[in-house]
């Protein structure tokens, strides 16, 4: 049947709802609320969170007054957070205990409503473009959401958005699993009704956190202040307002939970066979079903938000700018792991990422090197040798006499450089959880100015010379390191050198405008 796409409106009518289970208790939201976020731990210090798909999570610990009545009952813990990892909750304060606990994952949305309503009367409207006229039948859902939705009405059997038509669908009742927020619930009884106080704790997945670091040089380049946020970030569709709220630095012998799933989401329907007939334009099928909408009221979707009472849910931006709390974290030992404590309540938001200030260190004694370290020759395609930029590197270490002297958590930082009327920025680096007292090394960016340039000047079967050169186009001098990871090799250098870890290790300073040359001879050690 060759029809024009019609306009689907779902929508909700509450004829009054189903009758409550005897004994089921509702506790709509916890009292008080700790959120301690966990970072994901396969993502390294280098890379920031996917705010799309974070891999963290997070120990939700609740706690909440609850009236049991006597005997058995269902309690349903509502508002807990949607990524919930069922296995790991823990429920403690019930005077006779649980009996079992179930996660429902049913959410109210288009595509469950649909589903959970299979093989149930509603009430069919159509609506024509041209005229107006309205008819009105009852149908019977007989398929579900995927795609395609076939109802039974008194004239056989048919598919939605194939009569070229306004269509729309009206429920007379919610279906009873269906619930508008994530919900955990137990069975339990008590031999008297009682009032007691019910702490809830689980796993959830879903959260991610890091330290993001701005680090301001001196003139010098000797000294520089310090600062990190600590940046919590949530995809969960759950709010937990005025929460103790706290994050965990180190690896924890934990494998992070996947992402829960959730039922629900959008409704898409296509006419039944596919691609057989022509469509009226998806702008104009949402105007007519918001206009419709916000007429009734009520509940009702345009396949990609449910909307209450007219009012669109809005999807969040989570690259957008979010609140920044200047509150300082306070730092606490946690066996091996480090606990940042957040001393005042927040707000962990639904899919937001909020920032709280994690430390702040002035006049750090800081050097400024350039290093690299040397393999080889690097040439083009014909054999000529290729002069290579030099990475820079701010080096300090852990300690107080330095400036610093507490664990650093690991997570991107940005150096920054005075600038004639403002700051500027000259790098973005990493760095790697540190301990106190460890040598803190945080590599930026290539550098233009400094550049390395190495040659062959003379080689034998067994023996290579090699020059080294060093140039600095800079207006100020530079110190340079070089590290000469080669095995195999009897090393010579034309001047006396260090070692580290094993390694000869060339230092130097290059002056300003100029240049400072190595030469070195590595002969095979080979019988």
């Amino acid at each position: 049947m060759a029809a024009l796409r019609a306009s689907l409106l779902v929508a909700l009518v509450v004829a009054g709802g189903p009758a409550r289970a005897q004994n089921i208790v509702s506790s709509p939201a916890p009292d008080r609320v700790a959120v301690t976020v966990y970072r994901d731990p396969d993502r390294s210090a280098e890379d920031d969170p996917q705010l799309d798909w974070l891999n963290g999570y997070a120990l939700i610990s609740e706690t909440r007054r609850i009236s049991v009545p006597a005997g058995e009952s269902t309690i349903r813990f509502e508002g807990v957070a949607g990524g919930l990892v069922p296995q790991t909750a823990i429920v403690t304060g019930f005077p006779d205990g649980i009996v079992e606990r179930n996660r429902d994952a049913y959410l109210l949305s288009p595509a469950t409503l649909l589903d959970r309503s299979l093989g149930r009367r509603v009430h069919l409207r159509r609506t024509a473009h041209a005229t107006g006229a309205v008819r009105e039948e009852e149908a019977v859902i007989r398929s579900g959401a995927g795609g395609a939705v076939v109802l039974q009405t008194a004239q056989g059997y048919e598919a939605l958005r194939c009569t070229g038509l306004s269509e729309m669908l009206i429920y007379d009742q919610v279906p009873p699993e269906l619930t508008p927020t994530p919900t955990l619930s137990v069975r339990t009884r008590a031999s008297q009704p009682v009032t007691a106080t019910v702490t809830l704790s689980y796993i959830a997945s879903g959260f991610d956190w890091q330290a993001n670091y701005i680090v301001n040089l001196a003139p010098d380049e000797r000294r520089a202040d310090f600062f990190a946020w600590m940046t919590l970030a949530s995809t969960d569709e759950t709010s937990f307002p005025n929460a103790d709220t706290q994050a965990v630095a180190g690896r924890v012998n934990y494998e992070a939970p996947d992402p829960q799933p959730r039922e629900g989401g959008s409704l898409s329907l296509d006419c039944w066979p596919w691609s057989t007939t022509s469509d009226i334009p998806l702008e104009q099928f949402v105007r007519m079903a918001d206009a419709r909408a916000r007429g009734r009221g009520g509940v009702w979707s345009d396949g990609s938000n449910v909307v209450v009472t007219g009012t669109r849910v809005a999807h969040p931006n989570l690259e957008a700018s979010s609140p920044v709390t200047v509150v300082s974290a306070e730092q606490e030992d946690l066996g091996d792991l480090k606990l940042y404590r957040i001393p005042e309540p927040v707000t962990v938001a639904a899919n937001s990422q909020k920032q709280v200030a994690l430390l702040n260190r002035p006049r750090v004694r800081v050097e400024m090197v350039y290093r690299q370290r040397i393999f080889g020759l690097v040439t083009n395609p014909d054999g000529v040798p290729q002069p290579q930029p030099v990475p820079l590197f701010l080096v300090s270490r852990n300690r107080e006499a330095e400036g610093l002297g507490l664990p650093l958590p690991a997570g991107s930082v940005m150096l920054f450089a005075p600038g004639p009327d403002r700051p500027i920025l000259i790098g973005r680096g990493s760095v790697a959880d540190r301990a106190v007292g460890e040598d803190v090394e945080i590599e930026f960016d290539e550098a233009a100015g400094v550049r390395t340039l190495l040659e062959l000047v003379r080689e034998t079967p067994r023996m290579q010379e090699y020059r080294l050169t060093v140039t600095n186009d800079q207006r100020r001098p530079v110190r340079f390191e070089a590290e000469f990871p080669l095995a195999g090799y009897d090393f010579r250098p034309s001047r006396r050198l260090g070692r580290r870890d094993g390694k000869p290790f060339w230092s130097t300073t290059i002056p300003a405008n100029g240049r400072v040359v190595l030469r070195y001879r590595l002969t095979d050690q080979a019988d």
